[in-house]
């Protein structure tokens, strides 16, 4: 029996101090951040009648026709910034992608500018891109297409360039013992390899400009979500929840229609 406890090996044995005084200083970060800006039993239960007062102003939805109406342009408006700008983002993503693709960039090292650059779009917020465009372009629709548009590079860039890095490596070995050059790989080898994963990127990719771009009317760039600001603003809260289940089931259709896709294509 002692013979099997020294042998049985300790569930601790691969924590080091280090791991462990990390450990701790973590829970006490999550503690302490818990007091300062987690709510209170006190605040949910002062909140809570407030909460039900507000929903029982927003029911039953507004459905009269020419308020209906309006919606529907405005989720129209809404799908055409998501395409147009996750459309041009795939499309600018493929070339930077492979400029910043380790072992398949021409440039080199010089493809960690380019990963930088596609680190620097995916870190600054949807919203705040939405603020620049506004203030630089205007109000509109045009201002939440390049913010999807910027988005969307920073997100497909990101993947296309792992993808690139991740294809098989023999075809590419092929290609270059006879001579060919770096877009040929790419052209010939590369992309034929990681074409499914290309597709799926850009699905999500879709779907994620869907739902972005249903709040960036909330600054002024068009689409749904600047009629959602204006029935707050304006204390039109049966506007609101319609507008707000409309919103629903336009993200929820388009995550069905992109997992068909996906799974078709897998």
């Amino acid at each position: 029996m002692t013979d099997i406890r020294r042998a049985a090996p300790s569930r601790l044995s691969g924590l080091t101090p280090t791991h462990f005084v990390a450990i701790v200083t973590l829970g006490a970060l999550i503690l302490t951040s818990m007091g300062q800006v987690a709510p209170s039993p006190q605040q949910l239960a002062t909140g809570l009648p407030g909460m039900v007062d507000l929903v029982g102003r927003m029911l039953p939805p507004n459905t009269e026709p020419a308020f209906l109406w309006r919606v529907g342009v405005r989720i129209l408006e809404t799908f055409q910034i998501a395409l147009v700008g996750a459309a041009i983002g795939i499309i600018l993503s493929l070339p930077i992608a492979w400029l910043a693709a380790r072992g398949v960039s021409p440039l080199g090292r010089g493809h960690y500018l380019f990963k930088a650059f596609v680190s620097f779009l995916r870190t600054v917020p949807d919203l705040v891109w939405a603020l620049l465009f506004v203030a630089t372009v205007g109000l509109g629709a045009v201002a939440g297409t390049m913010t999807i548009m910027v988005d969307t590079i920073g997100f497909c860039g990101r993947f296309f360039a792992e993808a690139m890095e991740d294809a098989e490596k023999d075809p590419q070995d092929a290609l270059t013992a006879i001579g060919a050059r770096r877009s040929s790989i790419l052209a010939g080898a590369v992309l034929p390899d990681i074409a499914p994963s290309l597709t799926n990127s850009s699905l999500f990719a879709l779907e994620k400009a869907v739902r972005s771009s249903v709040v960036l009317g909330l600054v002024g760039a068009g689409g749904i979500g600047q009629e959602l600001k204006v029935a707050f603003d304006l204390f039109q809260y049966r506007n609101a929840s319609t507008i707000i289940l409309v919103i629903f089931v336009i993200v929820l259709a388009m995550e069905l229609i992109t997992d068909k896709l996906r799974a078709r294509i897998q």
